[in-house]
């Protein structure tokens, strides 16, 4: 079987994308090689990150599933000099949140990556690559449920040193991760209930009040569906007029349902963070500031607005002396609770002054690709980051 060329990965397809890059070239210089060896199973696995870059996620899944019928590891060599450690990471198929991206992590570093891809049932390929330390990558969802439960027992004898264990990501999803920080200390998260399509359905008619929970329950109420990510279908109801109004836009069958927190700051500005925890010690990814509650970061004006920069710009600068000072109690109840040596936090400061979780997660990205022009601070940030995810393998490779 033929491997083709050399894997280029998401992290540097995604740079392609942040840099502006029009992909339609690549894909059909990938589909070209595809076509000239169909067992060219790189190219597939690129062709497939790109047609998710692309938002074509039904023929994304189909090449990433031709690859993965022919070959379920994937090698990416140290690119930072020689190699010194060998990390595999344990992932699922999926779209690019089914896994932790850990290329992003090891960029210009003297890690290479074998990512090996497992089944439903957690089933392993007869030869496992050599490695000195293995990563269960896989992020909590639904589809997911079964790889992590058959991951809980293969890696509780793995002859190497493992991080994230898999039944510890299992706590992760945005019920367990309520029923794990609801009474942390420093840490404020409204309860997030899962509920089936009728319920809102009888919502909306009237039949039943809001789910009952620790705290009373009154709209606006946030909901999305379930397994959705970065603002897919989330949307805030102001009263029971709006429930019929957001199940006509949405198929899915279930949703989660929780109550909506106001976290605007004094000058009426909602701010959002991204924390990465990293062996226990919380690190500054971004920050974004928006008029919108919903806050993404892409969507935020960051870019427009050197204001939004320069305040970002400090906020990383003092981060350990400030917002890391602050809910330094917070972040070392959550990593008590979880145990996670990785773990990606979204939150934002609640009017109390509390930690206010939005979701924990292994698969959220943090990367440096934005413009260094425009960003010079992140630069330096990041390689913080990097540098702690760096450290963290060497302990647990080191004798």
């Amino acid at each position: 079987m033929s491997a083709g060329e050399p894997l280029l990965g998401l992290a540097a397809l995604a740079r392609k994308v942040f840099a502006g890059e029009d992909l339609l070239p690549l894909s059909e210089s990938m589909l070209d090689r595809v076509t000239r060896d169909p067992t060219d199973t790189n190219a597939l696995m690129d062709l497939s990150i790109i047609l998710q870059l692309l938002y074509k996620p039904n023929t994304a899944r189909s090449m990433q599933e031709r690859a993965l019928e022919m070959n379920r590891v994937y090698h990416m060599p140290a690119s930072g000099g020689e190699e010194r450690i060998r990390l595999l990471a344990i992932m699922t198929s999926g779209d690019l949140m089914a896994n932790a991206p850990l290329d992003f992590l090891i960029e210009q570093s003297d890690v290479s990556l074998d990512m090996l891809y497992v089944t439903d049932e957690a089933e392993f390929p007869e030869t496992i690559p050599e490695h000195d330390v293995a990563f269960v990558a896989v992020a909590d969802s639904d589809p997911n449920l079964p790889v992590l439960e058959g991951l809980t027992t293969t890696m509780a004898s793995w002859p190497r040193p493992v991080l994230n264990r898999p039944e510890r990501i299992l706590r992760t999803t945005r019920e367990g991760t309520w029923e794990e920080l609801h009474n942390a200390e420093g840490v404020t998260m409204p309860p997030q209930v899962r509920i089936p399509r009728r319920t809102l359905e009888r919502l909306n008619v009237g039949e039943i009040s809001l789910p009952s929970t620790q705290i009373q329950w009154s709209f606006p109420v946030i909901v999305r569906p379930c397994n959705s990510h970065a603002g897919h279908g989330l949307s805030r109801l102001a009263d029971v007029n709006d429930v019929s109004g957001y199940l006509s836009a949405q198929a899915e069958t279930e949703f989660y349902i929780s109550p909506y927190l106001d976290y605007r700051s004094q000058d009426g500005l909602f701010r959002k963070y991204r924390i990465a925890l990293i062996d226990g010690r919380p690190y500054a990814s971004h920050m974004a500031i928006s008029s919108n509650w919903m806050v993404h970061y892409l969507n935020a004006g960051m870019t427009d607005s050197a204001e939004k920069r320069l305040e970002e710009e400090r906020f990383m600068v003092g981060f350990d002396e400030d917002f890391g000072s602050r809910h330094a109690a917070a972040f070392a109840d959550i990593y008590r609770r979880f145990d996670l040596d990785y773990l990606i936090i979204d939150c934002a400061e609640s009017a109390d002054g509390k930690l206010l979780v939005f979701e924990v997660d292994v698969g959220a990205v943090i990367h440096a690709m934005d413009p260094v022009e425009m960003f010079p601070y992140k630069q330096v940030q990041m390689k913080k980051v990097f540098a702690a995810f760096h450290e963290m393998l060497a302990r647990r490779v080191a004798p």
